[in-house]
């Protein structure tokens, strides 16, 4: 791995979410010390490290991260569907709706996100 690319990349990352070093240390969990001895050079990037941030920031590809390899940010893996409802929520009831008190569950209906599903009824 290339040190200076590396922090070059993570400049990039900074600049896309537009916040600060000491931000970025908080939200992916390290001391800021760390993150200010990494883009300063003095330091190399930890395994944890680039798994933080990974984890911390979906858009980042693990490749792109440590090679360079591929594009930032990744773009998502979409699956189409017929379905306009699948990845969102109809409808959210409240537990202080007073008719949802006399009713029973007919169905449950598991949408997964390659479009199939699973329906789960008592009968």
């Amino acid at each position: 791995m290339n040190t200076s690319e590396f922090i070059k990349r993570i400049d990039q990352i900074l600049k896309f979410h537009d916040m600060s070093a000491s931000v970025f240390a908080d939200t992916i969990g390290v001391q800021r010390s760390g993150i200010s001895h990494l883009l300063a050079g003095r330091n190399k990037p930890s395994l944890e490290f680039v798994l933080k941030v990974v984890s911390s920031f979906p858009e980042v590809d693990l490749y792109w991260l440590i090679y360079g390899e591929g594009v930032f940010p990744k773009k998502a893996k979409t699956t189409p569907s017929s379905n306009p409802a699948v990845g969102r929520v109809i409808k959210r009831e409240s537990s202080d709706d007073p008719n949802s008190k006399h009713r029973t569950i007919d169905k449950i209906v598991i949408f997964y996100s390659d479009g199939s599903f699973k329906a789960y009824s008592e009968n």
